[in-house]
């Protein structure tokens, strides 16, 4: 039975906290409230453009409100998401290699208008999948089985960073890889069982997976 290999983005394959980090602060001036700093955006991330505002909002901020500063946000990161955004080092080589021998797929909670492009232009040929209002986001297992009848397999290995995949994987019954270089440390994925320190490393650590978990 065929194998495939499933991949968060954010943090995974693509540096996007940048990017990110840019359009909620020009979102928040934009209704004068305060900044967020990088590493503040780097632990808002992970569960959606609406979850990601509803943080980066003073507490008190009323629904109203925050729906226009997500308005803001989405419409700046809609033409700026690719200014500093780049794959980190070292992954198109590993996809490469792992795209010879396995369907992959890219699923994120991102907007799917911003997954789309973003994968068109570092990843192209590799079907992807953002959120959408007609498939519920991670940590629910559906974008998930979405994704692996989309590249045609029944199994899979599901690599990403954040304990948002870690859920996701366990809701979809699938190993999960957690990567070190993304926006999470080893102390917040605890709970995982397989881990990946640099991308150079990931054939081999997905081969070793897909051994023990599949016998392949």
């Amino acid at each position: 039975m065929q194998v495939g290999i499933l991949f968060d983005l954010d943090g995974t394959l693509l540096d996007t906290l940048q990017d990110l980090t840019d359009s909620v602060n020009f979102a928040l001036r934009q209704h004068g409230m305060p900044a967020r700093s990088l590493e503040e955006v780097r632990r808002f991330v992970g569960n959606g453009a609406r979850n990601l505002i509803q943080q980066s909002v003073p507490e008190q901020t009323g629904a109203e409100e925050t729906e226009r500063v997500l308005a803001a946000f989405q419409e700046h990161y809609d033409a700026h998401n690719q200014d500093k955004t780049a794959p980190y080092p070292g992954i198109p080589e590993a996809l490469e290699i792992l795209g010879k021998k396995y369907p992959m797929a890219i699923v994120s909670n991102k907007p799917d208008w911003a997954v789309k492009p973003l994968c068109r232009r570092y990843f192209p040929g590799i079907c992807a999948r953002g959120e959408s209002q007609d498939c519920q986001r991670k940590p629910a297992p559906d974008m998930v089985f979405r994704a692996m009848a989309d590249i045609g397999v029944q199994k899979c290995v599901y690599v990403g960073d954040s304990e948002v995949d870690l859920l996701t994987a366990k809701n979809a019954a699938a190993p999960c890889l957690c990567v070190l270089w993304g926006f999470r440390d080893r102390e917040q994925l605890a709970e995982g069982k397989y881990f990946c320190e640099i991308p150079e490393q990931l054939p081999e650590r997905i081969e070793s997976i897909i051994g023990e978990i599949y016998g392949k």
